[in-house]
């Protein structure tokens, strides 16, 4: 069952006074099955940002739909579009988006303190969700006072507080050395088990290789796409490596 559609998408950028027009998305189709894993890749400038704002219900397209679990995004009224956002889509940031004024625990809590939702409420799903991800002992902790990759760990527990139907990663190992990246893939991958539906922008062939599908855009438009299936991690790494290749290259639609 798709819990994203995404139908005939384009998005047209004009410039102040209208003198030029840039197609950032021309006719992007694709659909995201629930409890799936998805990455997208292409070059700087191909258009992943701006898919990946549209979905987030932060940019609104030239023309096209986006459906997200039975909810046209166009459709919701701009007042409801914030609390649309908090109660469906949980989001993991490359430069983790925490507040420094608060600690983990606190930065976790926020989009249930936005919904106003009971302190208890907050505790509940909260410890599971920190046990899980091992940052039970750091949640009193400011996000200066910790490493970059338990940061991350706490924005990705924000991410899950609020049971999301979708998760958005940005670039999620962007600001982390090779350790944290590990740590965090393999902390995706374990989420992805539980059922959570991941849908992740990223330059890392090592990142997208921990996907279950790899979507490549280039020039506004899904290019082509690839499935692990039952390659390992890196065999799938490999066959990834060859498909950018042949984009960077010129190689005809697959």
């Amino acid at each position: 069952m798709s819990i994203l559609e995404v139908s005939g998408l384009r998005k047209v950028y004009t410039t102040r006074l209208g003198g030029n027009r840039v197609e950032a998305l021309r006719n992007v189709n694709f659909s995201v099955e629930n409890g799936e894993y998805v990455a997208i890749m292409g070059e700087s400038g191909s258009g992943k940002t701006t898919l990946l704002n549209i979905l987030a219900a932060l940019d609104k397209p030239t023309s096209g739909v986006v459906v997200l679990d039975g909810q046209n995004l166009a459709k919701i009224k701009e007042s409801q579009v914030a609390t649309f956002r908090r109660d469906n889509l949980g989001f993991v940031f490359q430069d983790f988006n925490l507040l420094d004024t608060f600690s983990l625990e606190d930065n976790i809590y926020l989009p249930l303190v936005l919904a106003g939702r009971p302190y208890r409420e907050m505790k509940e799903r909260l410890d599971p969700i920190a046990q899980r991800l091992g940052i039970t002992e750091l949640l009193k902790k400011y996000p200066y006072e910790v490493s970059g990759g338990q940061k991350q760990r706490a924005a990705v527990a924000r991410a899950l507080i609020t049971n999301p139907k979708l998760i958005l990663a940005d670039e999620p190992t962007g600001a982390l050395d090779s350790k944290s990246t590990d740590e965090l893939l393999e902390l995706f991958g374990e989420i992805n088990k539980y059922g959570q539906t991941i849908l992740m922008v990223t330059h890392s062939v090592k990142a997208a290789s921990h996907a279950g599908r790899v979507m490549f855009i280039k020039d506004g438009e899904v290019f082509h796409q690839i499935y692990r299936a039952n390659n390992t991690i890196q065999q799938f790494y490999q066959k990834i490596s060859d498909t950018l290749t042949m984009l960077a290259t010129g190689g005809d639609r697959r």
